[in-house]
């Protein structure tokens, strides 16, 4: 059954690369409040699910990890099944579920042949995962154990030492400061009773976004959503999350670590998803550092100097302005020399943007490659999650690419002037002994 499913799968991809347009997005709520976002995809026999909640790692409070454990016990035990009676049932009809959290969501996902001899017991069994957890005991303790290892052996990498620093160093006391997995301390502290209560307060329909991609029609689809809608009950909106702190004074961070290479991390709050110059700034981000080797970021450090293989910029937009950052490695005792450059790049990009012939290759390059973004099912179905959970337009995946070909050189630089003040970023190092 999931070699027929994997074997459908690679199929879809090649369908759905055959069309250049955008998919086609409906959209209704539900009695109970369930945001849906469904795109019909007759080609194949396929139905793809994501079930987005308001309910990451931004609303732990004080304790952290609370959302990513709390996702992680749902398929532990539900509807009187145990994990491996669910899973079973997954398997039987060659169902695949899955479960992540980030710091704005948790997300729920199903794959399943759309057949109702396949999708009915696969969408019964995800439905009583998502809204009939039993939060068995002996399981939070075994996922508490699973995690504070995973924890100590993050501790071993720099490079995640370096990225869990960076979040601190950025965002201080605001709930994307902390990591996603929690901290030893907080781990220990979670108990079964805060996992129940952060489920009964954050997963319901009216906190959650409901994405379909598949073989059914409107209809079936709507039948969908007010199964799923009906089983988890209205619930509450989260509230807003706190503005992200302005940037302070410049500051660098140094992490002694016993490594020959340095993980090095520049940057500040940058751009919340839904901004009006996003695609300016995706655009101008392109150029500078996220555009591989034909980036400025790339010639100047690795090509031109060798101080790094490499080196990139990136904007993470979320609920409120995500980061922005320059991430490299370089050898300890040119890591100074690798954050001077870095720097002076950023800081030339900013005062003149990008030429004439950069603007062009990166439009041409992105633009070009968009239809790619969403030819599959489950890239569709992602896409979707993300339009609905942060409330962009229907048109955003037809009209981006437009808004991309339509950016000029000043926009870039006002674009990067409104949203980055390079004389206030934070520098994180990690590696080489203690100064």
């Amino acid at each position: 059954m999931r070699a027929l499913l994997r074997g459908l799968v690679w199929l879809a991809g090649l369908y759905a690369g055959g069309g250049l347009a955008a998919p086609e997005i409906q959209h209704w709520v539900t009695e109970q409040g369930l945001r849906v976002y469904f795109s019909p995809a007759p080609e194949l026999p396929l139905l793809d699910l994501n079930l987005s909640f308001d309910a990451g790692s931004a609303r732990d409070g004080d304790r952290p990890g609370l959302a990513r454990l709390t996702a992680g016990m749902l398929d532990e035990g539900a509807g009187g099944r145990d994990a491996d009676a669910i899973a079973a049932a997954f398997d039987r009809v060659g169902a695949s579920y899955g479960a992540s959290v980030g710091r704005d969501m948790a997300q729920f996902t199903l794959r399943t042949l759309s057949a109702p001899e396949f999708a009915d017991p696969a969408v019964r069994t995800f439905v009583d995962v998502l809204a009939r957890p039993d939060f068995p005991a002996a399981s939070l303790a075994r996922l508490k154990r699973q995690t504070a290892v995973a924890i100590e052996q993050q501790k071993q990498r720099p490079g995640d030492v370096a990225r869990k620093a960076f979040y601190r160093a950025v965002y201080g006391d605001h709930p994307y400061a902390h990591p996603v997995i929690g901290t030893t301390q907080s781990i220990s502290r979670i108990e079964r009773r805060d996992v129940m209560a952060f489920y009964r307060r954050y997963y319901g329909a009216r906190n959650a976004v409901l994405a379909i991609v598949g073989d059914l029609d409107r209809g079936a689809a709507e039948a969908l959503a007010a199964r799923i809608s009906e089983a988890l009950g209205p619930g509450a909106p989260a509230p807003a999350l706190p503005p992200a702190p302005a940037p302070a004074a410049a500051r660098t961070v140094h992490i002694p670590f016993p490594s020959t290479q340095a993980h090095v991390f520049i940057g500040q709050p940058g751009v919340k998803r839904g901004d009006p110059q996003w695609p300016t700034l995706y655009l101008g981000n392109h150029v500078l550092g996220g555009g591989g080797f034909s980036s400025r970021l790339v010639k100047e450090v690795r090509v031109q100097r060798g101080l790094s293989y490499s080196v990139y910029s990136a904007f993470a937009p979320m609920r409120v302005r995500g980061p922005f950052s320059i991430g490299l490695q370089t050898r300890v005792d040119q890591a100074g020399e690798a954050v001077d450059v870095a720097r002076r790049v950023l800081q030339a990009f900013m005062a003149k943007g990008p030429s004439p012939e950069e603007l062009q290759a990166a439009q041409s390059n992105i633009t070009g490659g968009w239809p790619l973004r969403f030819d599959s099912n489950a890239e569709r179905v992602g896409y979707l999650a993300v339009i609905g959970f942060y409330g962009l337009p229907l048109d955003y995946l037809e009209t981006f690419p437009k808004r991309i070909e339509a950016v000029t050189t000043d926009q870039v630089r006002e674009a990067f002037a409104t949203h980055l003040d390079p004389t206030r970023m934070v520098t994180v190092i990690v590696g080489g002994p203690a100064r």
